[in-house]
């Protein structure tokens, strides 16, 4: 089984189009078909389902897709590494991040190790902390700030970094483009503190499925007594914040998104008493941001000296009182 094959498969695999393949890889349809035959011979499988001249995997295909990608990914990570021996003047950091984390304190410190590396390509994937999870898995990525506790069990290594409570998104007061109707059902009780129950007939503007903030809203609701009601869903980060604004429901959010948005109000969202009482950081309800990367793979030496810089930026950013609001350093000066 060679590499070459290998990256054929993936990309016939991935546009199911055998000439589209060739055109990008750059390389004659014939000479691409070729390899393949030689993979299902090796293999002794076949690949490919050819009906009709509809390009679908197999069963064994779908089997070896996951497989070759992170292959792949593995061999091309450690080409870099041996690149990365020159002192860190060429490389790269492929990190996933949350919609929150994007939108907050992550552009400082991407623009720190730019400072500091400027040889090193930073690539930033956004998205929900189980759509990343199963990208790192996958060797997509590098590194991923991630949502704790993981589910499914991952082969991960994570590290806490950060904690941030969690807040229900409003429009912050009358807006003329806004029905009143619609203004009415996202208006909340004016408290300094909500409750789940709160929430209860309240519309929510909900995350698509992959975004841990849909999973633990969800789940409190439910765990509250009641079924949450959607106004809309599937949306991300912007989007979402955006429907809110214009009166369609409210939303549960990390309250370091909320910076620089005028047109929305951010109330924190309390446990229950009893859970409260036995949690340990005040009845607030929160999430605990890791940073995480596989078990199986030692970290380049560009990712280490990324994950350096993030642990360095938020204990000086904590000791000096520089955090977004509503955000926790857990990393020890």
């Amino acid at each position: 089984m060679q590499l070459q094959q290998l990256a054929y498969f993936v990309a016939v695999a991935e546009v199911r189009h055998f000439t589209q393949a060739a055109e990008i890889l750059r390389v004659a349809q014939p000479s691409l078909s070729k390899q393949i035959r030689a993979l299902e011979g090796e293999l002794n499988v076949s690949l490919f389902s050819r009906a009709r001249g509809n390009i679908t995997l197999t069963p064994a295909g779908e089997a070896l897709l996951p497989l070759a990608k992170r292959i792949l990914a593995d061999v091309d990570t450690a080409r870099l590494e041996v690149q990365e021996l020159a002192g860190l003047k060429r490389g790269r950091v492929r990190l996933g991040a949350t919609p929150s984390l994007c939108a907050g304190l992550l552009a400082d410190v991407l623009r720190r190790f730019h400072d500091t590396y400027p040889g090193i390509q930073l690539i930033v994937e956004e998205g929900g902390s189980r759509d990343l999870v199963r990208e790192l898995t996958r060797g997509s990525l590098d590194l991923a700030l991630v949502i704790l506790p993981l589910h499914g069990d991952p082969p991960l290594d994570t590290v806490p970094i950060l904690r941030e409570y969690l807040v229900v998104a409003s429009p912050a007061g009358p807006d003329q483009n806004v029905p009143e109707r619609a203004a009415k059902a996202a208006k909340l009780p004016r408290r300094s503190f909500l409750r789940i129950e709160d929430l209860r007939n309240r519309p929510l503007v909900m995350f698509r499925p992959g975004y841990d903030l849909r999973e633990a809203t969800i789940s409190a609701c439910r765990a509250a007594g009641f079924e949450p009601r959607f106004a809309v869903e599937g949306g991300e980060m912007d989007a979402v914040l955006r429907f809110v604004e214009v009166g369609l429901g409210v939303a549960v959010v990390p309250s370091m998104v909320l910076a620089g948005r005028p047109g929305l109000r951010g109330t924190p969202l309390v446990l229950p008493d009893e859970e409260a009482r036995r949690g340990r950081h005040g009845p607030g309800l929160l999430r605990t941001v890791a940073l995480a990367h596989r078990k199986d793979v030692e970290l380049t030496h560009a990712a280490r000296a990324f994950q350096e810089t993030l642990q360095t930026f938020l204990a000086e950013a904590g000791l000096a009182g520089n955090l977004p609001a509503g955000v926790e350093n857990l990393v020890s000066d």
